[in-house]
């Protein structure tokens, strides 16, 4: 025996995911976007939803094939980007052709003063990570090398030679600039 029951989403979603945080601060994107209503495939749903369905693609990290499916499986995606429980949502190719039509610079203006209104709240912070490539010089093995290569009677050692007589087959010698030189 099957049972049914009318729910609406809304009151599905929980009441503490980020999503309803972020609801107050999104932008109405729909006169921006208004060269884009007319993509195909956007018709059915609106680039408004497609718009916010690309917001859920940047908060969550996700690429485009991993956002379509994100959309069909989460109830708080469907609802942040306003489709009904039952409604099916975009395959990943539309959110590909949006992305490209609206073009990098203009969703940077628009995802500008939704982040100001969300740091200022205190819900977002940015984090900027730094990777530093200083040269560094590792020598847990070289003296050993160094040492079997010269029982081996190798005069010099170069990338050449340290394959017969280094722990790591891979390892070689390498150069940064003119007088730099690591190996590893």
């Amino acid at each position: 025996m099957s049972q049914m029951e009318l729910v609406d989403l809304d009151s599905l979603v929980s009441s503490t995911p980020p999503y309803r945080q972020f609801h107050a601060y999104l932008p109405d994107a729909t006169e921006a976007l208004a060269d884009v209503s007319h993509l195909r495939g956007a018709e059915g749903y609106g680039v408004e939803r497609l718009f916010r369905g690309l917001l859920v693609q940047f908060m969550e990290d996700l690429s485009d094939r991993e956002l379509a499916r994100y959309l069909e499986e989460n109830l708080a995606a469907k609802w942040r980007c306003g489709f009904t429980l039952s409604e099916p949502t975009p395959d990943y190719s539309l959110f590909t052709r949006v992305r490209t039509r609206i073009g990098p610079t203009r969703l940077s203006q628009l995802f500008a003063p939704m982040r100001a209104h969300l740091k200022a709240a205190g819900l977002m912070s940015e984090v900027v990570t730094v990777v530093d490539a200083t040269h560094l010089i590792a020598q847990a093995t070289l003296w050993e090398e160094r040492d079997k290569a010269r029982q081996q009677k190798i005069e010099q050692l170069n990338n050449e030679v340290l394959p017969k007589g280094a722990g790591d087959k891979q390892a070689r010698i390498g150069g940064k600039g003119k007088k730099k030189y690591g190996y590893g």
